[in-house]
């Protein structure tokens, strides 16, 4: 099982006013607005070529995301992402050394349709992580 990074995400109010910020300050374009039904967000990354930047805004008032931003009302990162081969190899091999994955059971899809899974953060020394699923051509790139 290998890992690679794949983005940090941040939890925004406002994903346009966001986006004005990183534009008008750091020169960073932030891609389209998209949707993640599912997941209950507005999303946009900022591409970086080696790594992302996600933005996130609720799009629901139930969205975990909300409930972040209840917590946090000017935002801030919510999670790291990881690039792993297989979700579910990997989450086998996790589980059998006792890191719990969140949801597990149910198969979760970020906005691209990659399977994704999360690690809870008391497992990953306080951080909430993002297991992202690539093809083992994408996700080994660069090494």
């Amino acid at each position: 099982m290998r890992f690679r990074f794949s983005h940090v995400s941040i939890v925004v109010p406002d994903i346009e006013a966001a986006a004005r910020t990183l534009g008008e300050k750091y020169g960073l374009r932030v891609g389209e607005r998209m949707l993640n039904a599912e997941q209950g967000v507005r999303l946009a990354y900022v591409d970086l070529g080696n790594a992302k930047i996600e933005l996130m805004e609720p799009s629901r008032p139930d969205s975990p995301v909300a409930k972040f931003l209840e917590r946090n009302p000017r935002g801030g990162i919510h999670h790291f992402s990881l690039s792993v081969e297989s979700i579910e190899q990997s989450t086998q091999v996790l589980g059998g050394k006792d890191v719990r994955i969140l949801g597990s059971g149910k198969a979760q899809y970020n906005v691209a349709g990659e399977r994704i899974a999360f690690i809870h953060p008391a497992d990953f020394l306080g951080a909430l992580v993002e297991l992202e699923e690539h093809p083992a051509n994408e996700a080994m790139r660069s090494q």
